[in-house]
């Protein structure tokens, strides 16, 4: 059974960079584009990883990360973070099991990323929650 992510981002080019590599790779992908979407989409689907964007309207990234860690269905559910190099978002997000910025090459981020948060025996860095 293919693992699930979900991918949520108000940039269409981002969403389906970060989608098709995904689908590459075996997973089942869902995308959104604002937090409030993507928890609509919880209901029907429980993914494996969510990437999330930080920036985005009607209910952003952090907002986001605060209902997923509060419900105790989605709180165990690795989450990378999506953000621009120069938004400081990745140093104030420590809920996140890694960060990977829009701005450098997102493949090699997300091969990383993917590696990291999903590898079997994984255990969470020291300082996230």
């Amino acid at each position: 059974m293919p693992l699930v992510a979900l991918v949520v981002d108000d940039s269409m080019l981002i969403r389906h960079t970060v989608c098709r590599f995904l689908e590459e790779r075996g997973f089942d992908v869902e995308s959104a584009t604002n937090g409030r979407e993507a928890l609509d989409m919880l209901h029907a689907v429980r993914p494996d990883l969510i990437i999330t964007d930080m920036q985005m309207p009607q209910m952003d990234g952090a907002q986001f990360i605060t209902v997923l860690k509060s419900n105790p269905e989605t709180a165990g559910i690795p989450i990378v973070v999506l953000s621009g190099r120069q938004s400081g978002f990745d140093g104030k997000e420590d809920r996140a099991h890694y960060c990977i910025y829009k701005d450098i090459d997102i493949e090699t981020q997300l091969e990383k990323a993917v590696e990291v948060t999903l590898a079997p025996g994984k255990t969470k860095s020291a300082g996230r929650s």
